[in-house]
This record gives C-alpha cells, sequence and structure tokens, in this order.
C-alpha cells in the first residue's frame, strides 16, 4: 500500500520573475510540484504576474526585491525562509539589455548592466549557500546569454556582465562540488520573450530598435520562450552544468572557442555595419517608445512573434 506523500513542496526563489523568461521559469518550477516566490524591483508588475500564474493555475508569492542590493536579497531568503520553508532552487533571471554604440554608452549603462547581472547572482547564491550548507542539497542557477561567451557589437555593458555571470557561475559550481549543491549556468541566444519592448536602446535609438527587434522576435533567429523556459527548469532539476540552450547559441560558443581571431574580425565588421550614434548624444530609452518613433510596418510584421510574446508574458506596458 502506498501512503500519500504529504511532505511539504519545496520552495524556490526565482529572481527577475515578473514578466518574460523569468516568469516563463517560475511557472515552470511551479509545475514541477515547487512553491513558487517570484521577485522583482516593480510592485505592479509583479502584481500582474500573480494575476498571469493563477490564470495559468499555479500561486505564487511574489516580493518586491532589488537584486543588486545585498542587503534587501539577504532579507528576501530570510523572510522566504521563516514563511515558506528553506529555499532549495534559487534561480537568478534578472537582466536589463542596452543596445547602442560605444560612443553613446555611459559608465552608468555598465554600472547598471554589473549590478543587475553580475553582482544579482553573486547575491542571490551568497544569500542562499548558508541554508543549503547546512542542510548538505540545494540548487542553484544563473541565466547567463551567449553575450557572456561572444562579445556582440552594440551590447557591451550587457556582454560585459554576461561574462562576468559566467565566470562566477562556472566557478560557484566547482567550488561547491562534492557539497551536494549543484549549480547551473545557462546559455541561451535570443528568445521570444517580448523583452525588446523594455530593452534600453541608445545612440539612433529608432535605428538600433530596427535591427535588435527583428532579431529578438523572427523564428529561426530566436527560440519559443515557453519551450527555452521548460528546458532551463529540466537541466536546473537535474543538477547539470553549464547549458546552452538555442542552436545559435551552441554554434556560436563552439565557433568563438575555435577560432576567437576569426570571430573577433567577423564582430568587427558586423560593428561597422551597425547605426553609428549623434556626437554626444546618449540618452535612453525604452524600446516601446523607439518603436513609436520608428514607426515602420516592416519592423512591425518582422516583430509579430515576439509582440504576441509580450502580451501573454506581461511584457506589454500597463497604464
Amino acid at each position: 500500500m502506498t501512503l500519500p506523500d504529504d511532505s511539504p513542496q519545496p520552495v524556490a526563489l526565482v529572481a527577475g520573475a515578473s514578466r518574460g523568461l523569468g516568469l516563463l521559469v517560475a511557472r515552470e518550477l511551479a509545475a514541477a510540484g515547487h512553491r513558487t516566490v517570484i521577485c522583482a524591483r516593480d510592485a505592479a508588475e509583479l502584481d500582474r504576474a500573480v494575476e498571469t500564474m493563477a490564470g495559468w493555475g499555479y500561486a505564487a508569492r511574489a516580493e518586491v526585491c532589488d537584486v543588486a542590493d545585498h542587503l534587501a536579497v539577504e532579507r528576501l531568503v530570510d523572510e522566504v525562509t521563516r514563511q515558506e520553508g528553506p529555499v532549495e532552487v534559487a534561480v537568478h533571471v534578472a537582466g536589463v539589455i542596452q543596445v547602442g554604440p560605444l560612443t553613446a554608452v555611459t559608465r552608468g549603462h555598465f554600472e547598471q548592466a554589473l549590478d543587475i547581472m553580475t553582482w544579482g547572482p553573486i547575491n542571490l547564491a551568497l544569500a542562499v549557500l548558508p541554508g543549503m550548507r547546512e542542510r548538505g542539497r540545494g540548487r542553484i542557477a544563473t541565466v547567463a546569454s551567449i553575450g557572456g561567451l561572444v562579445s556582440v557589437p552594440h551590447l557591451l555593458p550587457y556582454s560585459t556582465a554576461k561574462f562576468a555571470a559566467v565566470g562566477f557561475s562556472q566557478g560557484l559550481r566547482s567550488e561547491l562540488a562534492g557539497t551536494g549543491i549543484t549549480v547551473t549556468t545557462i546559455v541561451p541566444g535570443l528568445m521570444r520573450t517580448g523583452s525588446h519592448l523594455h530593452a534600453q536602446l541608445t545612440g539612433d535609438q529608432a535605428a538600433e530598435y530596427a535591427w535588435f527587434a527583428p532579431g529578438a522576435s523572427m523564428p529561426l533567429i530566436s527560440i519559443d520562450a515557453e519551450r527555452a523556459a521548460a528546458q532551463m527548469v529540466r537541466a536546473v532539476l537535474a543538477g547539470r552544468g553549464t547549458v546552452l540552450i538555442t542552436p545559435l547559441a551552441k554554434v556560436g560558443g563552439r565557433v568563438a572557442g575555435l577560432a576567437p581571431a576569426t570571430t573577433a574580425a567577423v564582430l568587427g565588421l558586423v560593428a561597422r555595419l551597425l547605426p553609428k550614434a549623434p556626437p554626444g548624444d546618449t540618452a535612453t530609452v525604452e524600446g516601446h517608445e523607439a518603436r513609436a518613433r520608428l514607426d515602420s510596418p516592416v519592423v512591425e510584421r518582422l516583430t509579430t512573434w515576439g509582440t504576441r510574446a509580450a502580451e501573454r508574458f506581461n511584457e506589454t506596458l500597463r497604464h
């Protein structure tokens, strides 16, 4: 006779889960039987995320937290542990995408990228590690990017932060070998989440949107975000090491590793072809504003899949 399993659900904490990929990762963890806690900086977005999760048939607890603030992350983990139980799975998805040439990028862009996408994973991991060490088990994951293996033109702050995140995550896995705690480094390529509408564009903002948004939206170039999230969660729960999600990420990572000089030369050519910035202009706008300025029916058609994803995954703006 099999007795009913009344053991508590393991707790999963997903940072950067109010919309897009993070929200989908939270859904996959809930579907896998986890009591899911999501955090982000925007309370209104979190409220909508909880509603979206409920519409999918899953409950989620939402907490406002800035992953760049290590004290806030530590308080969050302590609070979740007291009220929900120990954090068994911690996934960092929070990120910011800044698109533009170096001449239009400021030190502030680099600081923002590093705070969210380098210090964020570090802060989350260091906050959950004491409890995981005490229990002798746990899963930690960082969603990085192919931009953390290949530095892409017009995405320099993003790539800089992602390279650091990859190094931290892979090194942390080695440091924790044999402890029962696994660390997964997730390296996806472009995904259709609708995030192009929240990307920060500088320089010739409309022109930057015109090349970036279709790339983040079109099939064959980008992958379905739901499929990507499912692959990520399976890899995390299985305790895998470094996981490349999309075909382009796999090819790009291998080519860059085998032929770094050729890769650099090709990317240098790409940089020459990308839009130039107006002299002295470092103003930054979000993708939805650049989209309105561009007002291109062609780009609208090319971003149809990404726009549909934005509507489904809480990426559209509400006022």
